[in-house]
């Protein structure tokens, strides 16, 4: 592990960094010999954090007690969110597990990076005896729903004149549209300079939260970087007024899952071509050395580019991380449990290590889902499909019309090891060769078996 990479340099383990390259050397305690016990007393570190917070999510408090039999400072233990296994235990209303980090001495009020509080999880969550048990405790609420949240001033989100800083005037919502909504405001189609955009507009009440701030500049300096046809195309963004905006372009033909929603299972050459251009987007943002995992790989965040359907993008970077690798080598992997259930990959539903195969194993689901014309595990609810699927399982082929190789293809990508998925360029050398073998006329119903 590095000391710094990208500002992500924590697995989950309580914050703490290795030791910089040399620092060994300069104690004269550092050998080539000596150095094999510490990697490996490291990576057993890194191995109980992530077991601690897996146990707590999944009330065994048995297994945590075990746990912090053998080491007491696991009760600090944290992930890359700086989220305590208190705070997870608080979020799932698990009293056992509580009451057990707390008497083995877990701090009440510590903060995630959200600035919330086991307590504020807990009022988020309604879990209304886990409220109740962490007052008696002295919690207290802080962050966004907290009660004891002292507002402080604001820098502005980006300081900097720039020269994609938008003017409101500009734009024109005199016939706007709503075409998405969600916690932190909305999007929308309106015009800017007589050009047909996208705006996603930040609620003017939540325009001075430092969170909301903190996430529309790392989305804004994202998309900044990205340039290529599989990429929603930034445009810019209003920053120096309320509300925050961000503005992209206009794609006409909505978004997949609701192009699935309507047209069902697509036969096996439109599917090949919807895949490959997410493939090609996420080849692009993959590219090593800055990496940008996705993080919420889904059908709602692919986006057709008119109504013919015949061009796909990759949108809405809101979860996305840039890693910065400074070989192929190198590992870059976080914890936490981020994006959207149904397409969530085992290791992070489980906080366990991970990097960017977990959007080939969400670009699996999708093709699964182009194939199939249902979601993955669509008899589930969101939370519990992505426990099922941790638990070792995966969606059933049922639609006819399967050629083995997009099937083969789709199991390699969900491979409960992800270091065992193929990258995105592999992705597109092997879709490219099913592509030759099947003619852009072809009904599905020829490969019926």
């Amino acid at each position: 592990m590095s000391e710094s990479r990208g500002g992500l340099n924590n697995f989950g383990g309580g914050g703490t960094a290795t030791a910089p390259a040399g620092a060994a050397a300069a104690t004269g305690k550092g050998s080539a010999s000596g150095t094999a016990p510490e990697k490996q007393k490291e990576k057993a570190r890194v191995s109980r954090t992530s077991l601690i917070l897996w146990h707590a999510h999944q009330n065994d408090v048995g297994a945590v007690r075990k746990l912090l039999e053998e080491d007491r400072s696991l009760v600090h233990a944290r992930d890359y969110d700086n989220r305590t296994p208190l705070h997870v235990a608080s979020l799932h209303g698990w009293l056992d597990v509580a009451k057990c980090l707390i008497d083995y001495g877990a701090d009440v009020n510590a903060q995630d990076r959200w600035k919330n509080t086991p307590l504020a999880d807990a009022e988020g969550a309604k879990k209304c005896s886990m409220i109740e048990l962490l007052k008696s405790y002295g919690g207290l609420s802080y962050g966004q729903n907290g009660s004891h949240f002292e507002p402080k001033p604001v820098p502005p989100p980006l300081p900097n004149k720039c020269d994609w800083e938008i003017d409101p005037l500009e734009l024109d919502f005199s016939n706007s549209i709503i075409v998405g909504k969600g916690s932190f405001g909305e999007i929308v189609k309106a015009s800017w300079r007589g050009t047909p955009v996208a705006v996603k507009r930040i609620l003017p009440s939540l325009s001075d939260d430092r969170l909301v701030i903190q996430d529309f500049r790392h989305e804004v300096n994202l998309l900044v970087k990205l340039r290529h046809p599989n990429i929603v195309q930034f445009l810019g963004a209003v920053t120096e007024r309320k509300p925050l905006m961000l503005i992209t372009e206009y794609l006409r033909g909505g978004d997949l899952h609701q192009y699935l929603k309507e047209k069902g299972a697509l036969s096996p050459a439109t599917a090949i071509n919807f895949a490959l251009d997410i493939a090609r987007g996420m080849a692009y943002l993959h590219n090593e050395p800055n990496v940008i995992i996705h993080r919420d790989l889904k059908p709602r965040n692919v986006l057709l580019v008119n109504s013919n359907a015949d061009h796909l993008k990759v949108g809405d970077f809101g979860l996305s991380k840039l890693i910065k690798v400074q070989s192929t080598n190198e590992a870059y992997k976080m914890t936490g449990e981020t994006g959207s259930y149904r397409y969530m990959a085992p290791e992070v539903f489980k906080h366990r290590k991970y990097d960017k195969k977990v959007d080939v194993f969400s670009f699996a689901m999708i093709l699964y889902e182009m194939l199939e014309g249902d979601p993955p595990m669509s008899n589930y609810e969101p939370y519990e499909a992505a426990k099922y699927v941790a638990e070792g399982h995966r969606p059933i082929f049922r639609a006819k019309g399967y050629i083995p190789e997009l099937k083969e293809l789709t199991e390699m990508c969900w491979a409960a090891d992800m270091n065992k998925r193929p990258s995105f360029l592999d992705i597109l050398k092997r879709l490219e060769k099913i592509k030759e073998t099947v003619p852009a006329d072809h009904h599905r119903n020829i490969f019926t078996t």
